[in-house]
């Protein structure tokens, strides 16, 4: 298991709660944010488990949600609806570059 598993599982209640919080203006949104970060860790931990491409597939899956998954948050807090401070975008950052790098490095 990649030891960025347990960084995606420390954001899923802080995600979860924004989730909440962006669910009073917008219940789509909030679906949405809870959706792609759970997808995340998920795809992380079967992308460990598979071989090659499997492999390869389910962690592009888990970059293009995490990415998905700050610009929801970036969104949000344009509309207004959170504060991007309420989050650690250095973990979220940290999740991506990793992906990032087991990609395309």
């Amino acid at each position: 298991m990649l030891r960025i598993y347990g960084v995606c599982l420390e954001l899923v209640p802080v995600v979860v709660g924004l989730a909440r919080e962006i669910g009073t203006h917008d219940r789509d949104q909030a679906r949405q944010l809870r959706r792609s970060w759970m997808s995340v860790p998920l795809n992380v931990a079967e992308g460990s488990g598979g071989d090659g491409g499997t492999r390869r597939q389910r962690y592009k899956d888990a970059l293009g949600s995490c990415r998905e998954t700050i610009a929801n948050l970036e969104c949000a807090a344009a509309a207004g609806y959170v504060e991007m401070e309420a989050v650690d975008r250095d973990k979220l950052e940290r999740v991506k570059a990793t992906l990032i790098r087991i990609l395309y490095m």
